[in-house]
């Protein structure tokens, strides 16, 4: 059966979109459609983050109840509009060529392959061998909880607070937080980074080692939360601010405040931290990017013994 198709122009650029009303995420109803136009309208604040980054997707071709799969080498039949950026790897002569997504238009193009998530390098070109900043993806393991998470938050930026650092959160989109220290520098690798990050993570862990973990070991994550520092790597990547989930409902990892932080822990109802894309949207023409300083903010790390 042929695809219905739809030609558009973004920005003066011409697209060709196929099955606009095919619904991608079936407990919402969210239509192919749908996310197109999100990720329009996001893509004044959206797009700061995403240029000049390796970027990685994670298709869902038949919706989020279908297989996926990830695809860092940016597709062949892209068309010539489309940028890449190059991301090496350690020890290796191997490099790969990922989008490097500059306009409107490239995020409408990929929202019709049905990319729900982008994921993005914590470094930019031209150097993408150098972190702009630290993460912190804190992952609570069941029956830990994104109270738990948000527990988790509050202690690691009371530690940023005594540091000196800023830190800034942002929803992951599902029951995690990430929190991001921008660094913006041009002197710091990821090694340092990592190592930040783990002194860090394993500093946390021995003060509230009830609620905390720094490793990967599975059985040692229930009921706690996992503070993942590995992620500070030049070959990992972490889902972009922005952008949206593959889950059930089209959750968005969001930016968001501490005190909604610190709501999500207090109270005998916390406030939950779960937005989709007409609260982004909300939120963004309210306040604009609460994540803009990750961009441009520059700290430099202190040395932890």
């Amino acid at each position: 059966m042929a695809q219905r198709r739809q030609d558009v122009e973004v920005d003066g650029r011409r697209l060709s979109l196929s099955n606009l009303d095919k619904v991608l995420y079936p407990a919402a109803g969210t239509t192919k459609a749908d996310i197109v136009r999100y990720y329009a309208e996001v893509a004044p604040v959206l797009l700061p983050h995403l240029v000049g980054r390796p970027l990685t997707l994670k298709r869902y071709p038949d919706g989020v109840d279908g297989p996926s799969f990830f695809e860092k080498r940016c597709p062949g039949h892209r068309p010539r509009w489309v940028p890449t950026v190059t991301l090496g790897r350690e020890g290796r002569d191997k490099v790969v060529d990922h989008c490097d997504v500059r306009e409107t238009a490239a995020l409408v193009w990929l929202a019709n392959l049905a990319a729900l998530e982008l994921h993005t390098s914590l470094a930019t070109a031209p150097d993408t061998t150098r972190p702009r900043a630290v993460v912190f993806d804190l992952d609570p393991g069941a029956p830990a909880d994104q109270r738990t998470c948000a527990q988790v938050a509050l202690w690691l930026k009371d530690l940023c607070d005594r540091l000196d650092l800023e830190v800034l959160p942002k929803t992951s989109g599902g029951k995690g937080l990430q929190l991001y220290v921008p660094i913006n520098r041009d002197d710091v690798t990821y090694e340092a980074t990592r190592g930040f990050a783990k002194a860090v993570a394993e500093l946390l862990e021995r003060v509230n080692g009830d609620v905390v973990v720094s490793t990967q070991d599975k059985q040692q994550r229930v009921g706690k939360v996992l503070i993942d520092w590995l992620q500070n790597h030049l070959t990992k990547s972490t889902v972009c601010v922005y952008s949206l989930r593959a889950r059930q409902r089209p959750t968005v990892s969001t930016p968001i405040t501490w005190d909604e932080v610190a709501a999500a822990v207090d109270g005998d109802v916390p406030t939950p931290l779960a937005f989709e894309p007409a609260d982004v949207l909300a939120r963004v023409a309210a306040d604009g990017d609460r994540f803009a300083p990750v961009l441009d903010v520059r700290q430099e790390l202190p040395p932890l013994r």
